[in-house]
């Protein structure tokens, strides 16, 4: 047993010292050239960081065109090659986390491949590891059917098809999951009715970054956990930075994460210029 002399108010001290003395720099990247998105996601930001991490909300440069969304393969396609030059601009900035803004967890594979020392997350695989803490089985609600089959192969590539209750899509695209909250939110309660009752949902995953604002309503409603993903990517995203700076847990080089040789990106000229981001924000 461990015996300490401290009394529980020095003990309080030292628990504060501990949880704040280290800041925490996070980039959350919007992977598409529109940035109209970025202020929302600051906001989330503001509102459930820890106090001591520094975020940075940032977009892919306007070059990569103003698709206001990656519903498609194409448009996923299109961001490739600037997403990865964002990922090794923000290890170079010397960020502890990336979270790549989309559910699709586009090219995050790749992107951690690149990333140095910095974590990278997506909201897909961080609202599915946060929900199998809280139950066994879950469902996913999506915009369109559309997304099923990439989402759905992602989720069997990460391991986790077998906690797959279902996908519930309620015929929306992402721009339309803002421009009215109240039909929104009605669809996301009758798909996720349908999940719990139909398909024997025992959490929730809001499939697409924009579906933020509706968890706490859903939640209540239905009393069961509903996962914001860009909540969960921020957490996960803080705790792996966490993780990293005090253990040195960090990303792995070994095998199939080792990362290209810098002798190779010199002499092919890769990176060869800082990578301009279309938009950023920092949240303090």
């Amino acid at each position: 047993m461990l015996r300490t002399n401290i009394s529980p108010k020095k003990k309080q001290k030292n628990f504060i010292k501990y949880k704040m003395n280290d800041g925490l720099k996070i980039m959350y990247l919007n992977p598409i050239g529109f940035d109209t998105y970025d202020s929302f996601f600051a906001e989330m930001i503001e509102k459930n960081k820890f106090s001591n991490t520094e975020a940075h909300v940032t977009s892919l440069s306007s070059k990569v065109g103003q698709m206001d969304n990656l519903e498609y393969r194409t448009y996923n396609a299109l961001i490739a090659s600037d997403l990865i030059k964002a990922t090794r601009q923000a290890a170079k900035e010397g960020f502890d986390a990336l979270i790549i803004g989309c559910f699709y967890d586009p090219f995050v594979l790749d992107a951690r491949e690149i990333s140095g020392d910095m974590v990278v997350v997506g909201p897909c695989q961080s609202s599915i590891e946060i929900a199998l803490k809280l139950s066994n089985k879950f469902s996913v609600i999506i915009g369109q059917k559309k997304w099923e089959h990439e989402m759905h192969s992602t989720i069997i590539e990460y391991g986790y098809g077998d906690y797959l209750a279902s996908f519930r899509n309620v015929c929306m695209t992402v721009p339309e999951f803002q421009e009215n909250h109240q039909l929104t939110e009605k669809k996301m309660i009758e798909a996720t009715r349908l999940a719990i009752k139909e398909d024997g949902a025992e959490s929730i995953i809001l499939g697409c970054t924009l579906e933020f604002g509706f968890f706490e309503k859903i939640q209540k409603t239905f009393n069961i956990p509903v996962i914001d993903p860009s909540i969960a990517a921020l957490k996960q995203a803080e705790q792996a930075a966490r993780l990293k700076n005090k253990f040195g847990w960090k990303p792995s080089r070994q095998y199939s994460t080792q990362a290209p040789p810098e002798s190779d990106i010199k002499r092919f000229g890769l990176f060869s210029e800082e990578y301009q981001f279309g938009n950023r924000i920092i949240v303090n």
